[in-house]
């Protein structure tokens, strides 16, 4: 993916200063799809921030991601009830068949894994959703399938 022209947002902040960074980072994520290494320069010329200042804020916050999304976005919850159904061992599933951690996207760009605090589908636990998809009471050994058949979509 290549970088956006941030130009006009950073337009919309006309001598700002560090209190307009998150609401800077979001809108260009929210453009951009993640926040590249340019863009991250970029918004520290145009705050006078080092970029390791920005990169502080923005690691602090989940809501921010360095890399592009797959075509596939993994979203597994790691809410209360899912925790106890076993969530985390899902997300091990998950981590070892698709070879990323969370955070992280595929080297083919097809999958990307995000944990997310909760899905609000609490009676379907556990659940992870895949574009939006929901797959609700989701075991270890279903994992390798689930994969494949988004694999198998992605040829199609």
């Amino acid at each position: 993916m290549t970088t956006v022209d941030i130009e006009p947002i950073l337009q919309k902040y006309p001598d700002a200063r560090r209190d307009a960074l998150i609401p800077l980072l979001q809108e260009v994520q929210e453009v951009q799809g993640y926040l590249s290494r340019d863009v991250v320069l970029r918004i520290g010329r145009h705050l006078n921030l080092p970029a390791s200042k920005i990169y502080g804020v923005a690691t602090f916050y989940n809501q921010f991601r360095f890399e592009p999304k797959g075509k596939f976005h993994v979203q597994v919850c790691r809410g209360t009830a899912c925790h106890v159904k076993g969530s985390a061992a899902i997300l091990d599933a998950l981590e070892r068949a698709l070879n990323i951690k969370a955070g992280q996207t595929s080297r083919d760009g097809l999958f990307s894994l995000e944990v997310v605090a909760c899905i609000g589908a609490c009676g379907l636990a556990p659940v992870i959703c895949v574009n939006g998809e929901f797959h609700a009471g989701v075991t270890t050994e279903a994992i390798k399938d689930i994969i494949e058949n988004y694999r198998k979509k992605a040829d199609e």
